[in-house]
């Protein structure tokens, strides 16, 4: 996949002009609202200097804005709005991001929110106890092995933004991923999985007010897709990737 690319835009405004400048760019935001070609955008105003604005734009590439957003019919409305405003950019500019990123300690990690390890570990043994006794899933899971809840009790850990054990100790998405090759899993035993994983939580303690649980509830139907998916007899093992991180918001469309 390739990697987005970040525009930044430094204005400088006079102050009897900035009223003018946000109502325009609010206008001009919905033609970047619109573009396929853009992932997210925040014009920022500076604290200490209130003359400077920031616009950050996120692409999908250098190319796709360049190429894509520009020669569209999306631009041309676009240039109208802020085009008197043209003169008092300072700095416009493409940037990649490094892997020098995180979150900061203000807002917890699922995997916080939960009850940390925990809580993962009595999610997945009340869960495995119920698989194996459940007629439509029993058979899939046959033979499992005895460390086998602790193993995804880790994952999910992982996946929900504690330590990275599951990475460290088993391998990384792939080696999650080649548990399912060749068990074409049903859409039934699909639905049937997610319905018992959350009684499961219900059981365990989990959080349940709802911003955890739609969360919660999102991963599992990402997760449980994709391993149909990739238990059927046609599917390619995805390229090699980290774990997925999963936050409070969505997550991107997978690509593979």
């Amino acid at each position: 996949m390739t990697a987005h690319t970040v525009e930044y835009i430094r204005y400088r405004i006079p102050e009897q002009q900035s009223a003018q400048f946000l109502a325009a760019y609010t206008r001009a935001a919905a033609q970047l609202a619109a573009s396929p070609q853009c992932v997210d955008f925040e014009l920022a105003r500076c604290e200490e200097d209130p003359a400077f604005f920031v616009l950050r734009i996120t692409w999908t590439s250098t190319a796709d804005h360049l190429e894509g957003f520009r020669r569209s019919e999306l631009f041309a409305p676009f240039l109208a709005e802020i085009r008197p405003y043209v003169e008092n950019i300072e700095e416009m500019r493409h940037y990649q991001p490094t892997s020098v990123q995180g979150t900061g300690a203000a807002v917890p990690t699922l995997h916080e929110w939960a009850g940390s390890a925990a809580a993962f570990s009595r999610l997945t043994e009340i869960f495995y106890d119920k698989v194996v006794k459940d007629d439509l899933l029993a058979p899939l899971f046959a033979g499992l092995p005895p460390e086998h809840a602790q193993h995804v009790a880790l994952w999910l850990g992982e996946v929900f933004g504690g330590p990275a054990r599951y990475s460290e100790t088993q391998g990384g998405h792939g080696h999650m991923v080649a548990k399912h090759a060749g068990r074409n899993i049903s859409e039934a035993q699909r639905r049937r999985w997610v319905n018992l994983i959350q009684d499961a939580a219900d059981e365990a303690g989990l959080p349940t007010d709802a911003e955890f649980r739609s969360a919660f509830l999102a991963y599992v139907e990402w997760g449980t897709r994709l391993a149909v998916y990739f238990s059927g007899p046609d599917a390619e093992p995805p390229a090699e990737q980290p774990v997925p991180k999963w936050t409070w918001g969505a997550m991107p469309p997978y690509r593979g």
